[in-house]
């Protein structure tokens, strides 16, 4: 049986979460997390290829991230929120097969259930000014939602 897409992306985003504190090693990363979180070896190596992809894309999709980041600064951000703007800035830009809403809303889904009260807006601004070609977020408006 398939993975779940949003069961994908929460796995995503997990391992690229850890990916901050170290490396991942895929051989030893594959058991533990297949017993974990009860996939499949092949739902595992997809996840991983997923994860080398973004990393390959690291230095553009956080350059977007500052550029789009006027309230913040790019060190400021919490790693919880950084690894969801990675994630949903690599399928808003690099993946064809996922709508550009879906990956806002996605990015928006897993800060309600991963970040703080505060996180899902702050990503929903970043998102949408990324998405509408590089319109800076200033404080004021970092609270507008986009229309999904």
């Amino acid at each position: 049986m398939a993975l779940p897409p949003q069961k994908f992306r929460e796995i995503v985003f997990q391992l690229l979460y850890s990916q901050d504190f170290a490396p991942i090693d895929s051989a030893e990363s594959i058991p533990f997390m297949m017993h974990e979180l009860k996939v499949t070896r092949r739902a595992m190596c997809e996840v991983h290829e997923r994860i080398e992809k973004i990393l390959e894309k690291f230095p553009e999709i956080d350059q977007k991230i500052e550029a789009s980041s006027v309230a913040y600064s790019f060190e400021r951000i919490s790693r919880v929120e950084k690894t969801i703007l990675r994630l949903g800035v690599f399928e808003l830009l690099f993946d064809d097969a996922i709508p550009e809403k879906v990956a806002i809303a996605e990015a928006i889904r897993l800060a309600r259930k991963f970040g703080t009260p505060e996180s899902s807006q702050f990503v929903n601004a970043i998102l949408d000014a990324i998405y509408k070609k590089g319109t800076p977020v200033s404080a004021e408006h970092s609270n507008e939602p986009i229309t999904l």
